[in-house]
C-alpha cells in the first residue's frame, strides 16, 4: 500500500497551489494522510476529489468548519500497519518517546506544524515522520512532502523534495 504524506499546506492563500509533483504522487497513492493546517474545507474537497480516500487531522489555524469536519488526532490501519496523526507532536527534546506513549498500539506517528521534515526511528521500530510543507517551506532549503510504502505492518517513509 502506498501512502501520499502532506502537511502544513496553507491553502488557499494568493497565489500558492500544491506543486504538480505533489498532486501526481499524491493521485497515486492508495490513501493520502494530511497532518493538519489544510485551513478550509475546500482544500479537503480538493484532496478528496483527487481520488484516493484521505485521513487528516486538524491543524492549530484550520477554519472553525475544518475543525468541527476533522479529529485532532486519529489512528489509521494501512496494510497491517496502525499509524498515528496529529498535528502539533510538540518540543522536539523527548518527541519520539512521548508520540510512542501518546499513540500506544502504533507503528508510527505522522505529524506537522513545524513545517521542518523529520524522519525518527526508535530502538524498538516505532517512527515518528514530519512531511514538512509542499506549500510553505518557512526556513527549509526546499518544499518537501512525503511517500510512504506499507506491507506487512512494516512502514517505510521516503522524503520527497518537490524543488
Amino acid at each position: 500500500m502506498r501512502l501520499g504524506i502532506i502537511s502544513d499546506t496553507h491553502l488557499p492563500r494568493g497565489q500558492r497551489r500544491l506543486p504538480d509533483a505533489c498532486v501526481a504522487r499524491l493521485r497515486e497513492a492508495d490513501l493520502i494522510l494530511h497532518a493538519g493546517d489544510l485551513v478550509t474545507t475546500g482544500v479537503l474537497a480538493d484532496l478528496e476529489a483527487l481520488g484516493p480516500p484521505v485521513a487528516a487531522v486538524h491543524g492549530n489555524v484550520d477554519a472553525p468548519d475544518v475543525r468541527a469536519a476533522l479529529p485532532a488526532e486519529r489512528v489509521v490501519e494501512a496494510a497491517g500497519a496502525r499509524i498515528g496523526m496529529v498535528h502539533d507532536a510538540g518540543p522536539a527534546a523527548g518527541r519520539l518517546a512521548r508520540m510512542a506513549r501518546r499513540f500506544p498500539g502504533c507503528d508510527a506517528v505522522v505529524f506537522g506544524h513545524s513545517h521542518i521534515p523529520l524522519l525518527e526511528r526508535g530502538e524498538d521500530g516505532f517512527q515518528i515522520f514530519n512531511p514538512g510543507s509542499p506549500t510553505d517551506r518557512r526556513r527549509q532549503p526546499s518544499h518537501t512532502m512525503g511517500v510512504a510504502e506499507v506491507a506487512g505492518g512494516r512502514v517505510s517513509f521516503e522524503l520527497v523534495v518537490l524543488d
